[in-house]
């Protein structure tokens, strides 16, 4: 695929970062009652991310977790013959909680669906809101995103692809688009 435009460098994405846990803050009125959740991968790094921010900011630690959601997927069997299942880091009690579900892009909510019925098997929350770093559109579930970090049209031939320093080596997001390869 062939990158057709630079969405998010490193500062733009620092900036999403801290007016996300901004957001939060704002909209939970403080940290009361909240914990982070990151999809894994790339959207636990966000998460851990947005916990460093708040805490910063409200100078009170604030709990994060990584879920997993492979076993969940809808599309298991089409994406390996053996998928790599990883572990769900969630050491609290997410039941009567305000969970902020953290992911990288947004597309078609189908993911975020896996996670909530994944967190469902956890407890049962308070409230999940949405925090997400790109929403691109094209949903094919009714899901949407409580907090965004950049809002991107794209077509269904491009692609959105996040690059986090912990574990690609940097931060960006850049736009994709299928080329004749």
């Amino acid at each position: 695929m062939k990158e057709k435009a630079r969405i998010l460098d490193q500062e733009a994405v620092k900036r999403c970062v801290t007016r996300i846990s901004h957001e939060i803050l704002e909209k939970n009125k403080g940290v009361k009652g909240i914990c982070i959740v990151g999809i894994r991968t790339r959207g636990a790094h966000l998460a851990g991310r947005i916990a460093d921010c708040i805490s910063g900011i409200e100078k009170e630690q604030v709990d994060m977790g990584v879920l997993d959601i492979t076993l969940y997927r809808d599309d298991l069997t089409s994406i390996s013959q053996q998928p790599v299942v990883h572990k769900t880091e969630i050491g609290f009690d997410i039941t009567g909680r305000n969970v902020v579900l953290v992911d990288d892009v947004l597309y078609t909510g189908r993911t975020v669906r896996c996670a909530l019925d994944a967190l469902a098997d956890l407890g049962r929350p308070r409230t999940i809101q949405l925090a997400v770093l790109v929403d691109r559109g094209h949903r094919e579930l009714p899901i949407r995103a409580d907090f965004v970090g950049k809002n991107v049209p794209t077509s269904r031939e491009e692609t959105v692809e996040v690059r986090l320093t912990e574990s690609d080596g940097r931060d960006e997001v850049v736009l994709k688009e299928r080329g004749n390869e």
